[in-house]
């Protein structure tokens, strides 16, 4: 796998659990747009530096 699908499933995972934050907290549809945006960004920059930082482990 390289570090490009990790980042956007890792991305993925971030708007899911973002729009469930936002669902269990009672938050309409814009609020769970705006989580899930927010969640998706912050994961896939993590998700971006744990990719990189294990390919250059690996070499």
């Amino acid at each position: 796998m390289n570090v490009l699908t990790f980042t956007a499933l890792v991305s993925l995972a971030g708007a899911v659990l973002g729009a469930l934050t936002a669902r269990r907290r009672g938050g309409n549809r814009l609020d769970m747009a705006q989580y899930a945006g927010s969640f998706a960004i912050l994961f896939a920059l993590i998700g971006l530096f744990v990719g990189i930082f294990i390919m250059r482990v690996q070499v």
